[in-house]
């Protein structure tokens, strides 16, 4: 598995090719990020979605390989060195009808996996998905914010305000999705959303 490193976009978690764009501004974020300000406050990734760790990731989500919720968790937790305090990670909810078909949300399995290591409390019923989308796949970075527009909501607003929480994901491709899931956080009153995702 190739693992990502400095130097990357210090909101998205996009690799660099070089070192160069860091050297004088250590806070360089990429093209995308300067574009389009994500609404989440910083995102990172473990590794590359290529190879071995695509593989392990199809047979997680698409053939319920579950077992491999531990071992995908444990290449994030490196990663949560530079988040501070986190009051609760929460995974990115299927809607009713994918769950049904999917069996399991690969995301709440990784976010239990992840607390396991952490601590950290999950709320799994915090954030819900309130209509079906279709599949992101195969869709351009415009059409996915498009499809997951106003597809989410925060059950208990209370419960956030003022808090700072971790999204959980398998793998951040635009991050349309997630984008999404935190803008709802912090309109619900989140101070904080930072992202986790394997790939």
């Amino acid at each position: 598995m190739v693992r990502l490193a400095e130097p990357w976009c210090s909101r998205c978690g996009l690799p660099f090719p070089s070192a160069v764009a860091r050297a004088q501004s250590p806070g360089h974020q990429c093209a995308n990020c300067r574009a389009r300000s994500p609404d989440f406050d910083l995102a990172r990734a473990a590794v590359a979605y290529e190879g071995v760790a695509a593989a392990a990731l199809r047979l997680f989500k698409y053939q319920r390989r579950r077992a491999l919720a531990r071992p995908l968790a444990e290449l994030i937790d490196p990663l949560p060195g530079e988040l501070g305090r986190v009051d609760a990670v929460l995974p990115v909810p299927l809607h009713v009808e994918r769950l049904r078909e999917r069996e399991f949300n690969q995301a709440l399995a990784l976010a239990q996996a992840l607390s396991r290591r952490t601590g950290w409390p999950v709320w799994w019923d915090l954030l819900e998905r309130t209509r079906a989308t279709p599949a992101q796949v195969g869709l351009d970075a415009v059409e996915r914010r498009r499809n997951v527009k106003g597809a989410f909501a925060a059950r208990d607003p209370a419960r956030l305000e003022g808090k700072r929480v971790v999204l959980v994901d398998d793998v951040l491709t635009t991050g349309s999705t997630l984008n999404e899931c935190a803008r709802t956080l912090k309109r619900a009153g989140a101070v904080s959303v930072a992202v986790l995702t394997i790939a």
